[in-house]
């Protein structure tokens, strides 16, 4: 990491906006503090409004030229971009890693996200499809097809500091638009060294500035003027329900577009007819992985009366053994928390839970001395509680599971729609009625329903998004480039005639 980390020019304040090359920004000085060990790894000067005006211009100008480069064209210019991540995978992972807290693997897989989403992007720069319709008019012919949409916003969280910026930036270059990422101020550094190394496969494609564009600011002077700008068609956001119900407000008002990709409460229904090895393994990465800071983080454990202490008690030993520190050491399990402010809200919420007469039943427990006394640090928590307390219908960003009881497959599943997010859901059931019912308009409410798989962890091939208050927008694979273009319907008249639709006459004569 120390080569990427001296090409970043670490050691020196760093600019955190451009478009192609990095611009001597105005904004206010900003430091990466690794979670791991509370050491400063960087220091960015961020963007003020009038860099920000300079950056969006440029990436305004861009969008023609880059727009009327052939799609398959643009594909193999994105197909490169993974190629050179494919180079970086290592020390892009280790990066994420000290800057996050993840766990080394976990890095990797995140910058894997990335080269995996450019892969899926350069297939799907050939596959822009639209469709042939029949006309009702005799000799008209009539199609729909898909145009390239402008400038997208994207703006993202510190728990995949590059992966999501991947999922929408691949998707949206080979739509044929450009891309303005507002990143963490979390995660700066992880933005910076994606983007430079983008933007050396760009030179090397003689592709104009303004294609890939990097903001790192506050939401005053970035954010605000991001979401209201006009040039700007479609944001697409990544974060809190109370930062997407904002953003959704305020790019409506202007007609704009938005994507939304917001709070995850996910659960897990296990059945006396699971096989319980299996849900163990999904349960225990999908709560503690990320120090349970994934959008799809498992929240909630629904599980049958019957069995409910059998899983408990294997849940409870299996945390007892995870090994919490440095992530890159590679027996860790489990690294930090962001920050502690983060450490302060699972406290809480631990404490809420106490007060509503919940019972912890492991951890929970903030760590100290030695690596630990960053404050970051904690150990995952398991409480029971009853599915209607308070603290429950809320996400909190940490390794804290929730275990609810149930007696019936409906009642189940009664409990995990009951909460006010929609996005990732699974059951574990070998039996193939309840998981047909789960998958059911009657099932899961929510975007992604699993059945024998945990909440995390999902494919880019399948469109990724949810419900309720997750927001409604998708990202990723499926169908989800449509999002990113504008469509267009065509009617050609080669009849010589102009017969009218419906019927309707309207002489002339």
């Amino acid at each position: 990491m120390s080569s990427l980390l001296e090409r970043l020019g670490s050691s020196k304040t760093l600019d955190g906006a451009g478009s192609g090359c990095f611009i001597k920004c105005t904004g206010p000085v900003i430091d990466s503090i690794s979670p791991v060990n509370g050491t400063v790894m960087g220091t960015i000067r961020s963007a003020g409004k009038k860099d920000y005006e300079k950056v969006t211009e440029k990436a305004f100008m861009a969008f023609k030229p880059w727009s009327l480069i052939p799609a398959p064209k643009r594909g193999d210019i994105v197909r490169q971009i993974g190629d050179a991540f494919r180079t970086h995978k290592k020390d892009l992972g280790e990066l994420i890693s000290m800057e996050v807290g993840k766990i080394r693997t976990e890095g990797e897989g995140e910058v894997q996200e990335m080269i995996d989403m450019a892969d899926f992007a350069t297939g799907q720069s050939r596959m822009l499809y639209g469709l042939s319709m029949h006309s009702e008019r005799p000799d008209h012919r009539m199609y729909e097809q898909w145009h390239p949409l402008g400038p997208v916003g994207v703006i993202t969280a510190f728990n995949f500091p590059m992966a999501v910026w991947a999922w929408n930036a691949m998707i949206a270059l080979i739509a044929g638009n450009t891309v303005i990422w507002k990143p963490s101020s979390k995660a700066p550094l992880s933005a910076i060294a994606a983007t430079m190394i983008a933007w050396d496969v760009l030179k090397r494609n003689d592709v104009p500035e303004g294609v890939l564009n990097l903001v790192i600011g506050n939401r005053k002077d970035i954010g605000e003027n991001l979401l209201r700008d006009h040039r700007v068609p479609l944001i697409s956001a990544t974060g809190s329900v109370v930062m997407g119900r904002h953003i959704a407000k305020t790019v409506a008002e202007r007609l704009g577009r938005s994507i939304l990709e917001l709070g995850g409460n996910n659960a897990v229904i296990v059945t006396p007819k699971a096989d319980l090895e299996t849900a163990l393994r999904a349960i225990l990465f999908g709560a503690v992985g990320t120090a349970g800071q994934r959008c799809t983080t498992t929240r909630r454990l629904i599980v049958h009366k019957d069995i409910a202490k059998k899983l408990t008690d294997a849940l409870v030993k299996a945390y007892r053994n995870i090994r919490i520190g440095n992530p890159l050491d590679e027996q860790v399990l489990m690294g930090p928390l962001i920050d502690r402010e983060a450490v302060s809200a699972m406290q809480n919420a631990i404490k809420n839970i106490k007060e509503h007469k919940g019972r912890i039943l492991y951890g929970g427990k903030v760590l100290s001395g030695g690596i630990y006394n960053t404050g970051t640090y904690v150990t995952p928590c398991i409480c029971e509680v009853k599915h209607d307390t308070p603290i429950v219908m809320e996400e909190t960003f940490a390794p804290l599971l929730y275990v609810i009881k149930y007696n019936t497959i409906g009642e189940a599943v009664k409990y995990h729609n009951a909460v006010p997010q929609g996005l990732s859901s699974g059951i574990f059931t070998n039996d193939l009625k309840e998981a047909e019912f789960f998958l059911s308009n009657r099932g899961s409410d929510c975007g992604i329903a699993n059945v024998n798989i945990g909440t995390s962890g999902a494919e880019i091939g399948g469109a990724f998004g949810g419900e309720k208050d997750t927001g409604g927008g998708r990202e990723a694979g499926s169908d989800a480039w449509k999002a990113y273009m504008r469509r267009q319907t065509c009617t050609v008249n080669w009849s010589g005639k102009l017969p009218l639709s419906q019927g309707i006459t309207f002489g002339m004569d």
